[in-house]
């Protein structure tokens, strides 16, 4: 790499044959963390470049909040050439990570068998919507399609409104968090072991596994649940109420913190009404309490509210929109926003002491690295360009 990278994860090179979001969101993590991340695109580019707009220049916002900190090298693995350069690339690679369909790589010839052997210390990472084997193995996963097959839309939304899709893609983000989680863990083994091992995370388990409390419960009480909108099946008061101003959430973990929060607001009345005494009498009287609360709530402005009762020790916020979480001044203090050029993000969020994040590479344009990328790994010029002649390497124009 042309810039050093100091971050935890400096030194360590990751091939990453992943598009669209849970491969792109994990390797992105490595890679603000000092990894070498070299993205390896089809011809005709990861197809989150054009899901925009907004676009800069012609990569969508979609594309340029998960990619920064790589190289992208436009690369044809449907050919034997193109295949051939990638075996290369892994011979110095300690990630590899893919999201193809399961049998994609045996099928080309490379499957794990192939990589564990040539490459025994490479950590090789698949992503995919069900895993290679059970009734739906093989099946492509989307995260709406999995939300609705986990138990996730079911359990979202209000009476009023019926079932929901969750507003962020939860499901791919988390699968993506899963995988660099996997990644860490398999070469911390690879310390001991001295080799690398194949891992795989799904969507649907991903689903599945991120389904708290709503799995915990059906297992006690063998009920599913029902749609409760902003309201927390488990925790009472846990929801939104209106001020004179903006809309608050009010969460309240345990009974001590209730009779403080009914102290606070000058109700300690409430904290001691056999009604509300208990987690258990607050869910029972839900509709009572709620009351309760928002004639006291409806009195006061939000902002001012939210931050006594923080400075209180009380969970207590807000309900901003995206502009005001970004240019809070919370947020700014913090440097969550980062910026370099015409590009503009949100930090990483581990804050390690020594070994710092950076923004070293702005997200790269198609192919942009082709030249850069494959010098170092021996080929010389006259190589490369007859290779992007035949098609096997991209040059910078995608292939639509």
């Amino acid at each position: 790499m042309t810039e050093a990278a100091t971050g935890a994860m400096s030194g360590l090179r990751v091939i990453d044959l992943t598009r669209v979001l849970g491969g792109p969101y994990c390797t992105q993590i490595l890679a603000d963390h000092g990894a070498d991340v070299i993205k390896v695109e089809p011809p005709a580019g990861d197809e989150v470049r054009d899901w925009g707009p907004p676009f800069h220049d012609d990569d969508a916002a979609y594309f340029v909040g998960i990619n920064r900190n790589k190289r992208s090298i436009g690369l044809d693995l449907a050919s034997e050439g193109g295949r051939v350069v990638l075996l290369k690339m892994l011979e110095t690679a300690d990630v590899l990570i893919e999201n193809f369909k399961p049998g994609t790589l045996e099928k080309w010839g490379i499957g794990n068998d192939v990589l564990s052997k040539t490459y025994p210390r490479l950590v090789h990472c698949r992503i995919c919507g069900f895993g290679a084997d059970g009734p739906r193995g093989g099946n492509p996963g989307y995260d709406a399609i999995i939300q609705a097959m986990t138990g996730m839309i079911a359990a979202t939304g209000s009476p009023e409104s019926g079932p929901m899709r969750i507003g962020v893609p939860l499901v791919d983000i988390t699968t993506g968090l899963y995988a660099a989680i996997g990644i860490l863990m398999a070469l911390s083994e690879r310390q001991r072991s001295g080799k690398g091992q194949f891992l795989e995370t799904t969507l649907y388990e991903t689903g599945l596994a991120i389904m708290h409390p709503h799995t915990a419960n059906y297992f006690m009480h063998g009920k599913p649940p029902g749609l409760t909108g902003n309201e927390h099946p488990n925790l009472v008061p846990y929801a939104i109420f209106p001020t004179k101003t903006d809309n608050i959430f009010i969460g309240v973990g345990n009974d001590g913190t209730f009779r403080k929060l009914a102290k606070e607001i000058g109700k300690p009345e409430l904290g001691t009404d056999p009604r509300f005494a208990r987690n258990k009498d607050r869910i029972a009287n839900r509709e009572a309490l709620r009351a309760e609360l928002a004639a006291v709530f409806s009195q006061h402005e939000a902002e001012p509210l939210c931050n006594r009762l923080l400075a209180a020790g009380l969970p207590a916020g807000p309900v901003q929109k995206i502009d005001q979480a970004l240019t809070n001044p919370h947020t700014i203090a913090r440097g969550d926003v980062i910026e370099k050029d015409w590009y503009k993000g949100v930090a990483s969020p581990i804050r390690l002491d020594r070994s710092k994040p950076s923004l070293r590479r702005l997200p790269p344009k198609f192919s942009q690295h082709a030249q850069e990328v494959l010098g170092e790994f021996g080929y010389s010029n006259a190589e490369i360009d007859a290779m992007v002649a035949k098609g096997t390497v991209c040059g910078p124009e995608r292939k639509r």
